[in-house]
């Protein structure tokens, strides 16, 4: 059974950084493409990096340059960490793994997270 637990989220004023981490169990970190997700009240989820098996990493333009995605395969975990954070990124971040090695589509992204909260205040 897959669990995917995040961690990490909490407030925080705006250009402050927080690390997501992302403890997965009966799933491997490092055999398959990854990623973060976030939901804003009155918004749809959208996705905000990923990382494929081989470190290959992709960003959304609204956070290139301010976020970085990494793993740690000994400790089977996935990271986002977030710097420069501003009041927009304010959301449930949610990680999510697939069932393939390569980034392709959102609809690969077959297991969640329950989330965790990240509010940026101005």
């Amino acid at each position: 059974q897959v669990q995917l637990v995040e961690s990490g989220g909490g407030s925080v004023q705006a250009g402050g950084s927080l690390r997501l981490s992302c403890v997965a169990s009966g799933y491997t970190v490092n055999s398959y493409c990854m990623g973060w997700f976030r939901q804003a009240p009155g918004k749809e989820r959208e996705g905000v990096a990923r990382i494929d098996r081989y470190g290959v990493t992709c960003y959304a333009d609204s956070v290139k340059g301010r976020f970085t995605i990494s793993k740690d395969n000994a400790k089977n975990t996935l990271y986002l960490q977030m710097n420069s954070l501003k009041p927009e990124d304010t959301a449930v971040y949610y990680c999510a793994g697939t069932g393939i090695w390569s980034c392709r589509r959102d609809a690969d992204f077959g297991y969640w997270g329950q989330g965790t909260q990240v509010t940026v205040s101005s």
